[in-house]
Parts: C-alpha cells; sequence; structure tokens
C-alpha cells in the first residue's frame, strides 16, 4: 500500500451508503438519478450513460473562457466557428470575466514532451504536404492568435496570452514552482468554471476538458465554438458530454452570460490549497 493512502480499512458497503459522510448529503444521495440512463436487460443493465447534473445558472459562478490554440495557423480549419468565438469572447468582456488565449507553439526538435513525439512518430514533417499534425509549419506568423479576437495589450501585458507545448492547455509550468501556469492564473481570479473553445476537438479541447475536471472546474465547451481538422469532432463532443463537461450552444453560453451570469464568492465552491480544487479546511 503506497504511504499516502490511508492505513484505515474501507469502509463496508452499508456503512458507506447508509452512515453520514463527509461532504454528502445521505438523503439526496439515495434519490434516483435525472441524468442517468442505462440499457435493461444486459448484464448489470450496462452500457449507461451520463450527463452533468448542473446547469449554468443552478448557481453562481466565477467563469472563464478558454481560447484553445485559436491561432492563424489553424485559421483554415476555424472559419466556420470564428464568428461564434468572437461572441463568446465579446459576452465575456462584456462582463469583465477572464479569457485565456493559448496557441500551439510544438517544434519538432524542441524536446518537450518527448512522449508526444514517439506517439506521432519521425515522419511526416513535410512542409509541402504535412502529414504529422504534432508540429508548426507557418513560424511565428501562425503563433499569432485570431485577427477577430485579439486579447487585447492589457490583457497580453496581464499574462493571459501564452504559448501552449502540450495537448492539454494547463499542460505548461511555472519556472519558480513547477505549477501550472493556468491554473495559478484562474486560482487567483477565484474561476470555478471553465468555458472551453477552439482547436482541435478530439485533441486539445477533449484534453483540456478532462484536466479542468480534475482540478475541480465545472467545464462547459460551446461545441459550436470548436472544431478540428480529423475526423474525431462528433465523437470528441460525444466523450466530453458524457464524462466530463456540458457541450452547450454559443447562442445558450451568451444568452446565459448577458441574462441569467450571477457572479460567486470565492471559495464557494471550488478551494486553491489543493490541485484537485476541493474546497479549502
Amino acid at each position: 500500500m503506497a504511504s499516502f493512502q490511508s492505513q484505515e480499512p474501507a469502509l463496508e458497503l452499508a456503512s458507506a451508503l447508509n452512515e453520514p459522510q463527509k461532504n454528502r448529503d445521505m438523503e439526496l444521495a439515495k434519490e434516483s438519478m435525472p441524468n442517468f440512463k442505462s440499457t435493461p436487460g444486459t448484464v448489470h443493465n450496462l452500457p449507461l450513460t451520463f450527463s452533468a447534473s448542473w446547469t449554468l445558472a443552478s448557481r453562481p459562478r466565477r467563469i472563464a473562457l478558454l481560447l484553445d490554440d485559436v491561432q492563424e495557423e489553424y485559421r483554415p480549419f476555424a472559419e466556420g466557428i470564428i464568428p461564434n468565438l468572437v461572441k463568446l469572447t465579446d459576452s465575456f468582456r462584456a462582463k469583465g470575466c477572464p479569457i485565456m488565449w493559448s496557441t500551439w507553439s510544438r517544434q519538432f526538435d524542441d524536446g518537450v514532451s518527448n512522449a508526444m513525439d514517439r506517439w506521432y512518430g519521425p515522419r511526416g514533417l513535410r512542409t509541402d504536404e504535412p502529414e504529422n499534425a504534432l508540429y508548426l509549419f507557418e513560424g511565428e506568423k501562425g503563433l499569432e492568435p485570431l485577427q477577430e479576437i485579439l486579447p487585447t495589450a492589457k490583457e497580453r501585458a496581464d499574462g493571459w496570452f501564452y504559448h501552449s507545448a502540450m495537448l492539454d492547455m494547463f499542460w505548461l509550468f511555472r519556472p519558480s514552482d513547477g505549477k501550472s501556469y493556468l491554473d495559478e492564473k484562474l486560482k487567483d481570479e477565484g474561476v470555478d468554471t471553465v468555458v472551453i473553445a477552439g482547436l482541435w476537438t478530439d485533441e486539445c479541447i477533449v484534453s483540456t476538458a478532462f484536466a479542468a475536471l480534475s482540478r475541480g472546474y465545472d467545464v462547459v465547451v460551446a461545441k459550436d465554438g470548436v472544431a478540428t481538422a480529423t475526423a474525431h469532432h462528433e465523437a470528441g463532443l460525444t466523450i466530453i458530454n458524457a464524462t466530463c463537461g456540458k457541450t452547450i450552444s454559443t447562442e445558450d453560453i451568451v444568452a446565459y452570460m448577458q441574462n441569467d451570469f450571477v457572479l460567486g464568492e470565492k471559495g464557494a465552491v471550488k478551494g486553491t490549497k489543493h490541485p484537485d480544487g476541493r474546497k479549502d479546511d
């Protein structure tokens, strides 16, 4: 048994289900789940499907918009969602809510995340007919955010734009203490909910959504504010909506921001002391 695990024996099932437990409303826990479906007549009624039990308007929120790899190099794949990216950016700015921009900046010889290098493999790095999705071919100009949603000079100066080096937006670490740059920026603002938009649905969007969930954020993905160059767009959205967040239209997100958004108190639902975002003691 690992040294950090509790040495106490696991609870008996009857105790776990019937005795008071920390952070659990036992009466509520025994009610049926409206966001759950099973397949009757199969082994243990599997397979199962789930969806998020909360709605955006179900509580006050401290919310941020994450614009994932919204860069000029990806313009051909982003053309269809740019109007929605503009709407999202405008609606968050109007409420004074944080917005973070990232752009993908891997190079074949940068020595970062060699596991990804091994996964994609060494071939396909051809500037005329690129087959390898891991690397940039347009250089510095391709790293600029899309012109329609550029961060302001102040937003840049305040650190709300950075170059990412991994699929997951949280995977960039401060040299001073090794903590996630994005996570710490959001913690400073007391953010407990993130709305994710950008590219690519089945890679950076999916991985950022799961990373946000593991850090204690409620996750929303703008389903018509994400796009990809692969054949897996719909599969990516299905997985997100069934496992770690809610996929919602831009129209509904903007309507929420304009009509139903209520700013929450810092620390009301998410703490900052622990990496998993549990409420501070």
